[in-house]
């Protein structure tokens, strides 16, 4: 060993960067994030890197913003295979006379396994380094978000139909169970229980739900105030709206993530901050859907944890974070008349440490800190239509797009790179993989379109 860096310390990483947008302070300029066995041990000045760390490999970033991973808070990523399946079409006429007649043909473990890397691919290129599901054959997602190498929690869905994978709410929760045996171990994954939504699953199967969830230290995760439609049948079987429900099953609670709380009104705005639960705020799905605008600015402004999903690329077509951000700002704006309604810095927490907040994973992932791991975008700001550049936070939510992702991290490791002029790579993914997929599937969804 060289006896003048005998005093420096080992680092697997350090990435030096033009920006460095912490989240959890100041956009820092012109510094290395120092990364060892997956989480980040020093941010510092590029000028101290060389007299304090000897790493084994570094990057250089010189026209980029350093970010922690985007979180999508929820999503079907499976439903990738059903991207553009039935467009133009209401919720419940999409939903019963479209999207569950082409599972009911089409699901199996192979559909979900192949629907989700496909989906991983997506979001990995987009930046996302972890995502909230929900979706069925857990075990079969399970393989494919390993094989990306993303971090994901698993919602163990619910329903009182049967379906290909399991025949009622009892068989759904123990399969659901018995698969996340198999991930425990894992450190990338996480495990939640998902009944689907208040007017799929009864009161015995929520009681049993939160049983389990208490037991286990599991978070729920459901669709909750989606459409006026549920509510109204809502208040015609069980004579109080589903929140309420909700709140006198025992649901309500810091662990839960409500997706869409589209229609809520005051009171039920009140009750979500009162039990600390958190929202996944869709809004691309809810618009595509019709389902209305979710007041997202009443919510947070309440105490209400608010994070962003896409749903699923079926009611939304995309799994795209940046396009989220930029669209829930706006959205809020407009509705508010309020042009510092939800500013690009607020957006950018919703999407990483508000939804690490959700997930229960906020002292490990959601900003960069030392300590935490290592999951990080980088964004590259340099070609002409993205210049000048003032603030790269307001950047990064109103300018920039997933196709200015160049580099995303997980655990320190790199699962996505796309080098100017170049078509992007993954480190587990193979584009004939994809593309088989793609062709397979397109070809026997087509028959029952």
């Amino acid at each position: 060993m060289n006896p003048m860096t005998e005093h420096l310390k080992k680092a697997d990483l350090a990435i030096i960067a033009r920006w460095v947008a912490t989240v959890s302070g100041d956009v820092l300029e012109n510094t290395s994030v120092v990364i060892d066995a997956g989480r980040i041990i020093d941010i510092l000045p590029v000028a101290q890197l060389e007299s304090r760390y000897r790493p084994d490999s570094s990057i250089q970033l010189p026209e980029h913003v350093l970010m922690p991973g985007l979180i999508n808070l929820h999503t079907h990523a499976a439903m990738s295979l059903l991207r553009g399946f039935a467009d133009d079409l209401p919720l419940m006429t999409w939903l019963e006379q479209h999207i569950w007649p082409a599972e009911k043909q089409a699901l199996s473990e192979r559909f979900v396994r192949d629907g989700t890397l496909l989906g991983c691919a997506e979001m990995l290129a987009g930046g996302v380094t972890c995502f909230s599901d929900m979706y069925f054959y857990p075990q079969a997602a399970a393989e494919a978000i390993i094989q990306s190498g993303m971090r994901a929690n698993l919602g163990l869905v619910v329903l009182e139909f049967p379906t290909a994978y399991a025949s009622d709410a009892d068989d759904y929760l123990l399969k659901g169970l018995e698969a996340r045996d198999s991930w425990r171990s894992n450190p990338l994954l996480t495990t939640s229980l998902a009944p689907h939504a208040p007017y799929t699953v009864e009161n015995r199967s929520f009681e049993k739900i939160m049983t389990y969830a208490e037991q286990l230290g599991l978070g729920i995760h459901t669709h909750l105030h989606e459409t006026v439609g549920e509510i109204a049948q809502s208040l015609e079987k069980y004579k109080v709206r589903p929140i309420q429900r909700l709140a006198q099953l025992g649901v309500l609670g810091p662990g839960l993530i409500a997706a869409h709380c589209v229609h809520v009104d005051e009171r039920e705005m009140e009750l979500l901050a009162e039990f600390g639960c958190h929202v996944a705020h869709c809004q691309t799905s809810n618009l595509k859907l019709a389902s209305g605008i979710a007041p997202i600015v009443d919510l947070m402004q309440r105490g209400v944890g608010v994070g962003i999903g896409t749903d699923g690329a079926a009611s939304n077509n995309r799994m795209d974070i940046f396009a989220e951000m930029r669209l829930a700002a706006l959205l809020a704006k407009g509705i508010t008349g309020n042009a510092a309604a939800l500013s690009a810095r607020t957006v950018l927490e919703m999407a990483t440490i508000n939804a690490a907040r959700a997930l229960g994973l906020d002292d490990k992932i959601g900003t960069i800190e030392i300590g935490k791991f290592a999951d990080l975008t980088a964004v590259r700001i340099a070609d002409p239509e993205l210049l000048p550049c003032f603030d790269p936070i307001s950047h990064l939510v109103y300018v920039t797009g997933r196709e200015h992702v160049t580099h995303t991290w997980v655990a320190g490791e790199l699962k996505y790179q796309k080098l100017k002029g170049q078509d992007g790579v993954y480190a587990n993914i193979e584009p004939a993989e994809l593309k088989e997929i793609v062709t397979v599937w397109h070809s026997r969804l087509t028959q029952h379109q």
